[in-house]
């Protein structure tokens, strides 16, 4: 790991996280390349989404997803370019309020007072944000991360379970096989990364874990806009974009 004190274009290392990549190898402006452009994949599946989402015009919840995803991985190059604590909070801040976003697109459907919902998770991510500037939680941002992760695993496993349609049971298959992957890749960048730099190649597992991060995004996303408009009697279907990216086509009723 280069030395916190490195002379660049952004100056010291600020950010209390570092990963398994040598420090501006490629760049003075850029400190972690590979972690850095692999963002890239993210935000092209994610404006994908968007223009779907606004083309066949869903729910405006699903252009805010989407755009979210958009913003995560804007962030995240921020951080990995530059490796200063205000560009890692762009990068961590985003990843609660996209998770806060995840819950209310999950349980609103049936949720008996609508108004609450919104206000509450709006309201505590403004707190957290605040709360975020102020303080470096280290470990405890992961654990408050994974938590609001592991609270939209009901709802994801109900939508499963409720769905019969084949194709959109293998969205829901790539999103389980890609988080699952992508979260191998960064276990073993940070645990085995002294073993890494003894290799004669870095395998980036931390860039993986984006590149897979934004493929499992763009899968989640489009497995609830497949539900939701099941829900809204859409007659949607799984289509593919040049016989590779699936996405969701919906037939609407005509209004009588």
């Amino acid at each position: 790991m280069a030395d916190a004190m490195v002379s660049s274009f952004w100056g010291p290392v600020t950010s209390t996280t570092e990963w398994c990549e040598k420090n501006y190898t490629h760049s003075s402006y850029i400190a972690e390349f590979y972690n850095t452009i692999s963002n890239i994949p993210c935000i092209l599946l994610a404006l994908m989404g968007l223009i779907n989402a606004l083309r066949q015009r869903f729910e405006k919840r699903f252009s805010i997803l989407h755009i979210s995803n958009m913003t995560l991985a804007i962030g995240s190059m921020l951080f990995h370019a530059t490796l200063q604590h205000v560009q890692q909070q762009s990068d961590e801040t985003p990843m609660v309020w996209e998770m806060l976003l995840y819950l209310y697109v999950l349980y609103s459907p049936d949720w008996h007072y609508r108004g609450t919902m919104p206000t509450f998770l709006f309201f505590y991510g403004a707190a957290f944000a605040v709360l975020h500037s102020q303080v470096r939680f280290g470990i405890g941002f992961k654990i408050h991360y994974v938590i609001l992760c592991l609270l939209c695993i009901p709802r994801m496993y109900k939508y499963y379970i409720h769905t019969k349609e084949a194709s959109a049971k293998r969205l829901a298959h790539l999103y389980l096989a890609t988080i699952s992957l992508g979260s191998l890749c960064w276990l073993f960048d940070r645990l085995l990364c002294e073993k890494i730099h003894g290799w004669y190649i870095n395998p980036q597992g931390h860039a993986l874990w984006h590149v897979l991060m934004g493929f499992n995004s763009y899968f989640a996303n489009t497995f609830l806009m497949f539900c939701r408009a099941q829900q809204l009697g859409w007659s949607p279907r799984v289509v593919h974009l040049f016989r590779a990216f699936p996405y969701v086509k919906i037939q609407k009723p005509k209004v009588q």
